[in-house]
């Protein structure tokens, strides 16, 4: 089967889900490559804005071939810039469809931008299109405002392009209720989890905690409000002040990251690590954090479960996600909640059946065969 990819936002923005599934579906003996169409902000891509190549990119990552463009976005233009960047993305695969001929199935990965040029595509190509959703309500509302006030244009195009798709394929069964207040439920959907490459996160044991502090980790973008980054700070206030705090992810080396955990000894913020440093920054601790305040799948939990060690989050985080014997949960925006759970997880030993429950949920070849097996449903 021939699949083209279309990724909402792709490196350095996020997006290695695609990248995942894509690598994924190719091991499946699919023709799979992927169309990316990146938005570049003039205050938080300032660089990158004024350097980003202005014609198609062609590269391959790691055995995927990717076509990518890149987008100066107006400032506080919401509608202007996702009609130029369904626009943009619609003559891309014009002129992918050129070269290598039409796809069977076009698969976008979130519906705002690639789920709307897929299905304006799909109108003008005649290709089937699947959206795959990873974006929670509480994710839109920070971008667009509760109720989506003053963007209901953007709400309504949304709704039609998942009533049209073949199927919306949500990162969980949670994710199409959290979103039905929105987009309701009238349309086809199947919840396949995102991938975790399990082979490269796989289970390492950990040093004795005899002779060195406990350590946490949270890795996150530097979402202050969002990810829980406040309440996080106040809750290791309650923790012990030999237990270490570990932080990686976009913005957390800036200075209101540090600024929220100056009082703090034993926090180390990194910033932006790549995989190699995320995995070995994982295998390094003993228990990952995540105080957000909404997910929809948080992918992070289940690569730090993969490599074996357990985990302490809020009650955001879906149902299907959770493994009890490893995961304890505090209610959202509770710090003193948030750290007696902290503690209790400091109990909790790392363990190799954790990472066997998440390859029976998530490895690239299970979440690839029931991709393959939706796709070969398309009726021509």
């Amino acid at each position: 089967m021939h699949i083209l990819e279309l990724p909402s936002f792709f490196p350095p923005h996020g997006g290695l889900f695609c990248l995942e599934q894509a690598k994924a579906l190719k091991a499946q003996g699919h023709e799979v490559r992927i169309v990316s169409v990146l938005e570049l902000g003039v205050s938080k891509d300032y660089a990158y804005y004024l350097t980003a190549p202005w014609r198609e990119e062609r590269k391959e990552i790691e055995g995927v071939e990717v076509f990518s463009y890149y987008m100066r976005a107006v400032p506080k233009a919401v509608r202007f810039n996702i009609n130029r960047w369904t626009g943009l993305c619609e003559k891309a695969v014009e002129r992918y469809i050129r070269r290598f001929g039409k796809p069977d199935v076009l698969h976008a990965q979130c519906c705002k931008s690639a789920g709307l040029a897929a299905k304006a595509i799909s109108e003008r190509f005649d290709i089937p299109y699947y959206i795959s959703e990873h974006i929670s309500s509480g994710l839109f509302e920070r971008d667009f405002g509760k109720g989506w006030a003053r963007h209901k244009w953007l709400k309504d195009r949304m709704q039609e392009a998942y009533e049209e798709a073949k199927c919306v394929i949500p990162v969980s069964q949670e994710l199409v209720d959290d979103l039905a207040p929105y987009f309701g439920k009238a349309y086809r959907y199947q919840p396949i989890s995102n991938i975790v490459d399990t082979d490269f996160f796989a289970y390492r044991e950990r040093e004795p905690l005899s002779g060195r502090p406990f350590r946490f980790c949270q890795l996150a973008i530097a979402d202050i409000y969002g990810k829980g980054y406040d309440v996080l700070a106040e809750a290791i206030k309650y923790l012990p002040e030999e237990v270490e705090l570990h932080i990686a992810g976009q913005g957390t080396d800036s200075q209101a990251v540090r600024k929220l955990f100056a009082d703090r000894k034993g926090v180390h913020l990194y910033g932006h690590l790549n995989k190699e440093g995320v995995r070995d920054l994982l295998w390094k601790c003993d228990a990952l954090v995540l105080p957000s305040r909404s997910e929809a799948q948080p992918l992070v939990l289940l690569e730090a479960l993969s490599t074996g060690i357990p985990a302490v989050s809020t009650e955001c985080i879906p149902p299907t996600v959770r493994i009890p014997e490893a995961c304890l949960f505090a209610p959202i925006a509770d710090a003193r909640g948030l750290a007696e759970k902290m503690k209790k997880v400091m109990n909790i030993s790392p363990s190799r059946k954790f990472a066997e429950i998440v390859q029976r949920k998530a490895s690239p070849s299970i979440v690839a065969e029931q991709l393959s097996d939706l796709f070969s449903k398309v009726e021509n």
